[in-house]
Formats: structure tokens, sequence, C-alpha cells
């Protein structure tokens, strides 16, 4: 599991990071909001242990905001030393999956991420069996993956196999920017030498997909473009 660990204590960062390495996770270790952000723009973890009171002008609930931006699917465990009631129910309403006091012990923080990802699991599990039963919907777009249909209006959309996973992928994450990196790899499962390299060949998928689904595709409305981080389907 790749980890990132956001806490500008370097003992508290140090015994988590041995903690968890003896579980098998990949870490990397941050001591600032600021370096969180820039490492996030580009990288996904699947989890983030995140102290909430970070010294500099980014704090731990603006990180946490961004991840739940730009990476949904992450657990983020938040760490505090000074808990109160109106930081957890933030944190918590912000999407955090565990909110633990400092000092922890490794049991603590164990049974935390476990708990977190049960959680997320069974979320998942009951966002499955709701696409099954009604199909993945945003805005005009309705997708019945098992039937391989996409409609858009109530209208059946003309796609190609390529062009299908994309408006699926898009769907499936529509609550935040996707990068050109990650739609490469979700459509052709290849994974681009670079980002420049990516947004060569995802920039094609994109043209002939707003032809299909925009009525000016010079000018789109739902498939928008966010300068310099990727794309957003819109509703």
């Amino acid at each position: 599991m790749r980890t990132l660990i956001v806490d500008d204590d370097k003992n508290t960062s140090n015994f988590l990071g041995e903690i968890l390495k003896l579980k098998g996770h990949e870490i990397n270790s941050v001591s600032s909001g600021e370096e969180a952000l820039n490492l996030l723009r580009d990288t996904h973890f699947q989890l983030i242990i995140l102290d909430i009171k970070l010294a500099g002008r980014v704090d731990g609930l603006r990180v946490l905001k961004a991840v739940r931006w730009r990476w949904p699917d992450t657990v983020v465990i938040i760490l505090t030393a000074h808990a109160t009631l109106e930081s957890a129910l933030v944190a918590i309403r912000e999407g955090a999956g565990g909110y633990l006091l400092k000092p922890v012990t490794s049991e603590q923080i164990l049974k935390a991420i476990q708990n977190a990802f049960d959680l997320r699991r069974r979320r998942l599990e009951r966002a499955s069996e709701i696409n099954q039963k009604s199909g993945l919907k945003h805005g005009p777009f309705i997708i019945d993956s098992q039937k391989h249909e996409a409609r858009m209006n109530g209208e059946m959309l003309d796609l190609t196999p390529s062009e299908f996973k994309l408006l699926e992928y898009l769907i499936q994450n529509a609550q935040r920017v996707v990068s050109p990196l990650e739609l490469v790899q979700a459509i052709q499962d290849y994974k681009p030498d670079n980002l420049r390299a990516a947004r060569r060949i995802i920039k094609w998928y994109i043209h002939r997909l707003r032809q299909k689904i925009e009525v000016d595709s010079s000018n789109p409305q739902y498939l928008q473009n966010v300068r310099g981080v990727g794309y957003i389907l819109s509703e």
C-alpha cells in the first residue's frame, strides 16, 4: 500500500513510518502542507496519515480538502494533539476515515486504518449495488456497463470502445479532475512515460468524444479542461 505521512513532528512521522513499513506499506513522508499539496498534484496514495495542525500557511484541513477533490478514493486518517469536537466534526464532514488523538500507539493506528478501509469497502459495495440496478448516472448521461450502452438525454450514443471507457471513467470520477496519465491508463491499460506523452495521447480521445456529446465541441459544456491538471465531466 502506498502511504503518505504528513506531520511536522519528526518523532511521530518516523514512528508511524516504521510501524507501517513492517506491514508492507511503501512510505513517503513530508513535514508541511505545502509539500503535501505539491506531491499530491500528480501522485496517488491509497492512504494518508495527516496531522491537522501543521506549521506554515497550509494546515491539515486544507490538505484534506485537496485530497477529497483530487483523489476521493484515498483513505485519510487525521492525527491531532489538540482535539476539539468542532475539529473532529469538520474532519469527518470533509471525508476523513479516522480521527486519532496524539500520542498514538501502534495498535490504535493499525485499528484505525483497518476500520477506515472496512468502511470504504462497505460504501463501495453499496454504490456498486445501486449502479448495477440503475446504471451510472451523471447529468444527462446514463451508462449501462453490462450492456455496454451509453445514453445522453435518453438518446443512444454511438461510441467506440475507447470512447465508452473514457466516458464511463469520467462519470465514475465526476466529483474530481482526472489527470491525462490516469485517463490513458484507464482507456488503454498503459502508463505513458510522462505527462507530456499522456496529454498527446488523450487529446485525440477527448476531441472525438466531445464531437459526440457537445453541441459545439470547440466550446464544450460538459467535458471540461482544467488547465494544467486534467479533465472533469460537468452536469
